[in-house]
């Protein structure tokens, strides 16, 4: 198997499924002859063609509406939207109209699209290029919202949203679109949506993170590993639907949550599994679930390690749980 980066296991995803499946169309700003803002979709217009990796206007509500027409048509439209940030103008497409087509005609219609977007800090872009929206989509019913954190799993989780009947939402780490790489395995990969994964396994304290989060959240672990606490950590991978069963059985084992997310902590993602922890494992609970997270301002350009978690906020939550 070939090391690839994030963005390299993107552009493979995207290439075998176009190769696979004549429907699965590509649009968006600069993707074509560009190749993205980021590089995922270098080399696809070449391959495949200006009509199925189309170079759209800077205007989101125009490509999302665009791709919803072409799902509802019979194609497999995966719009980029180059930054999260400027998701907003597609907002109402998404949460108003794509969202429920499958809901309001009765089962007769799906809308099969996957929207790309990169997501988060850690590249010095500003209060513009720096978000995390998550928590406003997972609280959309209709939508499946996808976070990945490795090249592997990028893969994987990327060609089983463009097969979902329904539609998704894939956020991209970019902070790590380059700095990991891993064997990622060639050809058709799948890994199931709504499934979380044990990165490692651990007996005191369950850490729960995605995408971005993760590096920082094993990196904590293994600090706390060096202080006798064993830490197991959970890769939720997919926000919704996200994994009850894995969730719960960490915590029935070690009784002490820790959850990890990059946005602002108030109304975060974090809170909802916060809740369900509260509401289906209290009885296995030793102390009190602690969310580290952004904080509850606009992201700052230039105290952006600071509002960042890092290892070293999250080992501060591990001893408060432990010694509590």
């Amino acid at each position: 198997m070939a090391k690839l980066t994030l963005v390299q296991a993107l552009g493979d995803a995207l290439r075998t499924e176009m190769r696979r499946d004549e429907r699965v169309v590509l649009l968006g700003e600069d993707i074509g002859l560009f190749g993205g803002v980021f590089r995922v979709t270098e080399g696809l217009q070449e391959e495949f063609g200006p009509e199925r990796v189309i170079d759209t206007p800077l205007a989101e509500a125009g490509i999302v509406g665009t791709a919803i027409g072409m799902a509802l048509y019979g194609l497999r439209p995966v719009p980029e939207i180059q930054f999260q940030d400027f998701i907003y103008p597609a907002y109402d497409q998404i949460v108003s109209e794509l969202a429920k087509f499958r809901y309001r005609s009765g089962g007769q219609y799906s809308c099969p699209l996957v929207i790309r977007a990169p997501y988060g800090g850690g590249i010095k872009g500003g209060g513009y290029h720096s978000q995390s929206a998550e928590a406003y989509f997972v609280h959309t019913p209709g939508l499946q919202v996808v976070v990945p954190s490795s090249p592997a799993d990028a893969k994987g989780l990327l060609i089983s949203a463009i097969r979902s009947e329904d539609p998704v939402l894939f956020f991209e780490p970019k902070r790590i679109y380059r700095a990991i790489r891993e064997e990622v395995p060639e050809g058709d990969y799948t890994i199931p949506l709504g499934q979380a994964r044990i990165v490692r396994e651990g007996s005191d304290v369950s850490l729960f993170a995605y995408g971005a989060m993760l590096q920082e959240t094993l990196q904590a672990a293994e600090q706390a590993q060096a202080q006798g606490i064993s830490a197991e950590v959970i890769d939720l991978r997919t926000l919704l639907p996200f994994d009850h069963e894995a969730i719960v059985n960490s915590v029935a084992k070690t009784g002490r949550a820790i959850i990890v997310q990059e946005a602002p902590k108030t109304g975060g993602y974090g809170a909802e599994i916060a809740a369900t922890l509260a509401e289906e494992a209290l009885e296995y609970l030793r102390a009190p679930i602690v969310r580290v997270a952004g904080f509850d301002t606009p992201f700052p350009y230039t105290l952006e390690e600071l509002y960042l978690p890092d290892a070293g906020r999250i080992g501060a939550a591990i001893e408060r749980v432990i010694n509590f």
